[in-house]
């Protein structure tokens, strides 16, 4: 019996993943085991860029070793469709005070686009009841961006 391979997806098809998703899974390096969070995120179409509050143990793991694989999946109900990227690279914080206020726009961008609900804004800091532009004009979160990819794997069942 032969073993069958899932098919890899080209760069145009990983990025259109990447572009049309906003939530992913962020595995740190923990002391035993990895430890694995969810993660709102924006792509502006070289970078990922993401939210975290700042607090937890994402927090404490980043800190001792920014190195991270990410995994953006996308399926069907039933999996009869299916097809991931993950990349493994490292985390830095966005220091820059225009590119920061860019981004956090971009973020109430697409929670507005993508129609989320209020209760995501307990995930990055805030209260359900506070206006969306609280993400801009408070800086309750850190912003990390994906930095030195040096590892691709993206594959799809058709």
């Amino acid at each position: 019996m032969e073993i069958v391979k899932i098919p890899k997806m080209e760069v145009e098809e990983y990025n259109r993943l990447i572009q049309d998703g906003f939530i992913c899974r962020i595995a740190f390096k923990g002391d035993k085991y990895p430890y694995l969070a969810p993660f709102l995120y924006i792509f502006d179409g070289k970078f990922l860029y993401f939210l975290s509050t700042k607090y937890g143990r994402k927090n404490d793991l980043y800190k001792l070793n920014p190195h991270v694989s990410v995994e953006i999946e996308r399926y069907s109900d039933d999996l009869s469709f299916y097809n991931f990227v993950t990349m493994q690279g490292y985390l830095i914080e966005e220091t820059d005070t225009i590119t920061k206020k860019q981004i956090r726009q971009k973020f109430i961008d697409m929670i507005k686009e993508k129609k989320l609900s209020p209760n995501i804004l307990s995930a990055l800091g805030h209260e359900p009841s506070e206006p969306l532009e609280s993400i801009a004009t408070e800086e309750r979160s850190n912003i990390w961006k994906l930095t030195g990819v040096t590892d691709i794997v993206a594959l799809k069942n058709k």
